[in-house]
This record gives C-alpha cells, structure tokens and sequence, in this order.
C-alpha cells in the first residue's frame, strides 16, 4: 500500500502518524512531503520510507498515492498559514487516492460539530481506518 502522508509547520502530525502508521502496518511503504525543510525533516526521522518537500512534490506524490493522509488544511488553499498553495490542495483533491484527513481547528478553519481531542486520538483513528485497507 503506498501511503502519502502530507505536513506543513514543524511536521509533528506528519511524525506522530509515520510512527503508529510503521508500528502497525511494517509493510506500508510511506512518502512523506512536507511543505517546508522542517516537516520533511521530521518525517523523514520518523521513518518515512520516502520524503520530499514542496509544491511540486506533493503534486507528483498525489498521482501515485492509493492513500493520502493530513491534516484537513491540506485540502484548503492558503491553510497552515500559506504553507498550502492552491495547486497543492487542487493536487490532493482530485487525486484518485483515498483521503484520510484529520479535523484540526486551526488557522480559522473551524471544522463544527467535533469536539476538540487531542491529536493522539485522532492519529489512532487513522490507524483503525487503516485497518480496512491492509485487511487487518
């Protein structure tokens, strides 16, 4: 299964879901990009498989992904304070993978009606979505 997992900032969401993701699934093969050095970075120690930063990485990245994972900015243009470029969430958007997007509350993107949890649980929710393509 190749797994994209895509970050801005410091990549800490990026790290965390890399190392439950390798933890549980050793066979899933992962591309890391990150929007800026410090995500892919991070990611890359984490034990991506794969990594690779900017615009045009996570454009080539989205056409060979079966699974995109992130935070749900990845998809808005101008989110994680203008880390995500419009072509990057056109990119990820009309990728034919499936997307697992992880609802944060941030940069005046308000997602209503989910509670405010903190990210460790939403990283073991990915790992029981991930249950459903590497038929565990």
């Amino acid at each position: 299964m190749k797994v994209l997992i895509i970050d801005a900032q410091g990549g800490g969401i990026g790290k965390q879901l890399i190392i439950e993701i390798k933890k549980n699934f050793p066979k899933a093969v992962i591309t890391a990009v990150g929007t800026n050095s410090t995500a892919t970075t991070n990611m890359l120690k984490a034990g991506a498989d794969h990594a690779a930063t900017g615009e045009n990485a996570v454009i080539v990245a989205c056409r060979k992904a079966e699974i995109i994972i992130g935070p749900i900015g990845i998809v808005i243009a101008d989110s994680m304070y203008g880390e995500i470029t419009p072509k990057m969430s056109e990119a990820i958007g009309q990728s034919n993978a499936e997307k697992l997007l992880i609802p944060m509350n941030h940069c005046n993107n308000i997602i209503v009606g989910i509670e405010n949890k903190k990210p460790s649980f939403f990283i073991s929710s990915v790992v029981e979505e991930l249950k459903k393509y590497f038929n565990c």
